[in-house]
């Protein structure tokens, strides 16, 4: 996980979130995982189907399909699916990922982690695994640019109901858990 929210190229981002409604961070969440990490993941793991299936659940919550506690179910199948990746780390840093951008729907805080976690996956996925940690993070930092233009081309200038933030930063417990709400 990048773990330097001070970073210029996160708080850059941080300050385009803060400015989205709900909706759209979810609907961008969903959109740029499904498009750039799930395929990460899937390329390690082909028949595991929790990171997709918890995509899908948040979109089926955003479009009113299914209410949050059946969604819920589905993400953690999914945070379960990155624990049990911990000897791939682009498949693991994608799973997490994957699984941040689907809890957008309980907390918009949680989109921060397609550029924490997002962004590293796809430096593993490019760098390989044998790389320094600085390598990872010139890498990640580059991605976390290109995270921004993404939510920029979805963004919604003076967006009229933009969503709370209480940002509390990303805090690591001792099972390697990231706390971003």
């Amino acid at each position: 996980m990048l773990s330097d929210t001070s970073a210029p190229y996160i708080q850059s981002l941080m300050r385009l979130i803060e400015t989205q409604s709900k909706e759209t961070l979810v609907k961008w969440c969903i959109g740029y995982a499904g498009e750039h990490l799930l395929p990460i993941y899937e390329k390690c793991y082909p028949l595991d189907l929790r990171p997709k299936r918890a995509l899908s659940a948040a979109e089926e919550w955003i479009n009113g399909i299914i209410k949050l506690p059946e969604a819920k179910k589905l993400i953690l199948e999914c945070h379960k699916s990155a624990r049990e990746a911990e000897n791939n780390p682009a498949a693991q840093a994608a799973a997490r990922a994957i699984g941040q951008a689907s809890s957008t729907i309980h907390s918009p805080t949680h989109s921060l982690g397609i550029a924490l976690y997002g962004a590293l996956a796809i430096a593993y996925d490019r760098l390989g695994t044998q790389e320094k940690w600085q390598a990872y993070e010139e890498y990640a930092a580059g991605e976390c640019k290109k995270i921004e233009s993404s939510l920029r081309t979805f963004a919604f200038e003076n967006e009229p109901n933009p969503a709370m933030f209480m940002w509390k930063g990303p805090t690591i417990n001792k099972s390697n858990r990231v706390n971003l709400s």
